[in-house]
């Protein structure tokens, strides 16, 4: 119980980090002179350096256990935000950023390990839904809440405070969280980097699933956590205080999701789960491009939906992890982060291109952001449409791996 709680708080930080640009864009355009391209790149090089940083954290997390590597890589993060909040430019704010990414990425990944070590299959979407959903109260925690601090204190001392907290919760790592028991069969700990991460890839069985994976997360945490402030700001007018509490609330909305996928999950199992959210959640998008500028609480609206429907994220994660054995799951839930976080640092970086270039020909917000959201809603139905043809579980059905 410790260790869930020490995780709990570091993956709320993850979740604050992965969705606090949304809030404070306004004050780096400001103070860095950055446009939405650069803001998007921000986000992108975030999500990206997360993405890249799966390899080591899998291969650390078999070889050296979830304690070390939490706490060695949180030091990054530390480093990072420190230097974002000395950041003059848009470089040193790019750097920082990355390496904010790099210090997160194996957050999540050390409950995942030790849920799936400590518990079987069955109950892995359970114990991984819990921590993403109870955790995901960072994302709302970067609405209003970051709005009233940066309001009294300045985006800068916000973030070196931030800083500390971070450096608190390395600290916590080190001092309370517990490594699983060692595996029987040691020589597997001793894969290969690259050895390891050809296990995962050539498992046929999860070709279908990586499509899906890449863009399923991205279209949804891109709404969040860069799109959802300048959208209502600029075609309904919000101001500050508005945005930051429909952002509050699309995150919660995001966090209670996670937790409202699990008796469905339960009752039809994870496929069907995730394709009848996934379905809800194209339609929120192809109804925010149609009628999405009409009215302010019909667009809030559909945001509260993508946030509750599009984080499938636990339950694709139980369905892949089927194919998977004991000794492969440090690499197996890292790759597939990976998947999901390239993803989203790809869908990040082209929204930010594909407004800019729309905003360069004239369009205006509300021709813009329509053409975002076919853009995203499009992507999510195609790698669904993907995803539907893909294997429930291992042939043979009582093998973990495939």
């Amino acid at each position: 119980m410790t260790s869930f709680v020490v995780l709990l708080l570091a993956y709320i930080l993850s979740q604050f980090f992965r969705a606090f640009l949304a809030v404070i864009s306004g004050d780096l355009t400001r103070d860095l002179g950055l446009d939405q391209g650069q803001l998007g790149s921000l986000q992108a090089a975030w999500l990206v350096a997360f993405a890249l940083s799966q390899f080591p954290v899998g291969y650390a997390l078999d070889r050296i256990g979830p304690r070390r590597t939490l706490a060695g890589f949180l030091l990054v993060a530390v480093a990072g935000t420190v230097i974002f909040g000395l950041a003059r430019n848009y470089a040193a704010a790019l750097t920082a950023l990355a390496l904010i990414g790099i210090g997160c990425a194996p957050i999540l990944m050390a409950g995942f390990y030790l849920a799936a070590r400590l518990y079987s299959p069955r109950h892995f979407a359970t114990m991984s839904s819990l921590l993403i959903g109870f955790g995901s109260i960072g994302d709302p925690l970067s609405g209003a809440p970051l709005a009233y601090f940066l309001a009294t204190y300045g985006w800068r001392a916000t973030v070196f405070g931030l800083a500390g907290i971070v450096a608190l919760t390395a600290l916590l790592v080190v001092l309370l969280l517990e490594d699983p028991p060692p595996l029987p069969n040691p020589t597997q700990r001793h894969v290969s980097l690259l050895g390891g991460v050809r296990q995962i890839v050539t498992k046929r069985s999860l070709w279908l699933i990586f499509p899906f994976a890449f863009v399923s997360y991205g279209v949804t945490i891109s709404m969040r956590g860069l799109w959802i402030a300048p959208y209502l700001q600029t075609v309904h007018g919000f101001d500050l205080a508005a945005t930051s509490y429909a952002a509050m609330a699309m995150g919660g909305a995001i966090a209670l999701g996670a937790l409202l996928v699990l008796p469905l999950h339960r009752r039809i199992g994870a496929k069907p789960t995730v394709v009848v959210c996934a379905v809800i959640a194209a339609l929120a998008f192809a109804a925010l491009a149609l009628w999405g500028n009409e009215s302010p609480r019909l667009a809030v609206g559909l945001f509260l939906v993508i946030g509750l429907f599009g984080v499938t994220y636990a339950v694709v994660m139980a369905h892949a992890r089927v194919f998977m054995s004991a000794q492969e799951i440090g690499r197996g839930v890292t790759f597939m982060n990976f998947v999901f976080m390239g993803g989203a640092g790809v869908m990040q970086w082209l929204s930010g291109r594909l407004v800019n270039a729309l905003g360069g020909h004239g369009y205006d917000a509300q021709a813009t952001f329509g053409w975002l959201f076919v853009f995203m809603g499009v992507a999510l139905a195609a790698t669904l449409a993907v995803y539907v043809v893909s294997p429930v579980e291992p042939k043979g059905a009582g093998s973990a791996a495939s």
